[in-house]
């Protein structure tokens, strides 16, 4: 079980604040704007004498909301087409389990979710990695090279759109080529689409509305991002494929249920529409572009501006970024200040990948990201200039 690029460096950050260092924490999507105050308004109105199990499937008020704010995207779903789960990281898991056995194979695009590679090891099935490069912006390699990795034991394709860790939008183009090989070869298209509504560039299309897909597309969503909801741990696996959800209640059976009052919570919010989506995405884009800026200033760093999501991989001028990410930690600051980041190997299931990249979340207002860029520009030199090998 491979450990979080994301949160491996904690106790390091841990120890630069113990020591009066303020750490500025790009590596982790943790938004810092508030949680919307109806998510707690219904959480204090919660009046039944016992929190009692709740339906495997997800408590009716929670799904029903669901069903209205999808069909606000003009995908209309039946009820049975949606199983609660706890966060998005357990729609992954149990999405992966339910399209393959273990030792069957998952075709996933690297860089990716690092988590993918926890769940898929806790599960017992193989990720399939298939490059695709920063210099082209992180888009999908053409439908033949996809072809060339699938074998008789591959079950699925996972996507993610827009991308965590890249910030990639996929075109529609590259979206209907991966329905055209899951329909030649019968597979499954995992699609998580936890980032939906962060878009800044473009449109990004849901599986759920392509033809053809019916009964190959799964998506697996959250709300911790949408509404900065992280620690209520509330998402949703939907499918209309009706064997795939039998078994998806099935596990959900053997977990018994997900929490009742954040599911209450969260269908408040749920209800109350788009109405935050639009600031919300307005201060994000300029959080995306300080970040960005900063970085165009840092001689040999290479990297694209994200269309999606709030995160940039980036190529480091370092010869070794998981040392250089633990350096920033544990021997540099500036004016009592660092930076965290999230080293990019973790992000590969290619073994010698990403040793010069790192993940930035931008998830800081857009001064505080400038400043956390710049420490990270200050780091280099620093680092470089005792420690570059040659």
């Amino acid at each position: 079980m491979p450990a979080s690029p994301i949160r491996k460096l904690v106790p390091l950050g841990d120890e630069a604040k113990a020591r009066g260092t303020h750490v500025y924490h790009l590596n982790i999507g943790q938004p810092d704007i508030e949680t919307p105050p109806e998510f707690f308004d219904a959480v204090c109105s919660y009046r039944e004498k016992v929190v009692a199990y709740g339906n495997s499937q997800g408590i009716r008020l929670f799904i029903e909301s669901l069903q209205q704010y999808y069909a606000s995207l003009s995908i209309p779903l039946n009820y049975d087409d949606i199983v609660i789960t706890t966060g998005g990281s357990e729609a992954i898991l149990f999405s992966m389990m339910a399209v393959a056995e273990p030792g069957d194979e998952l075709l996933v695009f690297e860089p990716f979710y690092t988590n993918y590679n926890g769940f898929a090891i806790m599960a017992g099935i193989r990720l399939v990695p298939i490059a695709t490069q920063a210099e082209d912006g992180f888009h999908l390699p053409p439908a033949e090279d996809i072809e060339a990795s699938i074998t008789p034991r591959t079950r699925g394709i996972i996507i993610c759109n827009p991308n965590n860790p890249t910030g990639t939008v996929l075109r529609p183009d590259e979206l209907y080529a991966v329905r055209d090989l899951a329909l030649k070869h019968n597979l499954y298209v995992l699609s998580d689409e936890v980032y939906r509504e962060f878009v800044y560039e473009g449109e990004t299309q849901s599986v759920l509305s392509i033809d053809g897909l019916q009964e190959h597309a799964v998506v697996m969503d959250s709300l911790s991002k949408r509404y900065s909801l992280c620690g209520g741990r509330m998402g949703c696996v939907i499918s209309r494929n009706r064997r795939f959800m039998d078994v998806m209640l099935r596990f959900g059976q053997a977990r018994l249920c997900t929490a009742t009052l954040e599911q209450v919570g969260a269908a408040a919010l749920v209800a109350e529409g788009a109405k935050y989506f639009t600031p919300m995405i307005s201060e994000y884009r300029r959080r995306r572009d300080a970040t960005f800026e900063e970085l165009q200033n840092i001689p040999g760093m290479l990297c694209r501006k994200p269309s999606g999501a709030f995160y940039i991989m980036a190529q480091f001028p370092v010869d070794d970024i998981e040392d250089f990410a633990a350096w920033m930690l544990r021997d540099f600051s500036e004016n009592n200040e660092t930076t965290m980041l999230a080293p990019g190997p973790g992000f590969y299931a290619t073994r010698g990948r990403g040793t010069n990249e790192a993940r930035l979340a931008y998830v800081l207002n857009a001064p505080e990201c400038r400043r956390a860029v710049a420490l990270v520009a200050r780091g280099i030199e620093q680092y470089n200039s005792v420690n570059r090998k040659g």
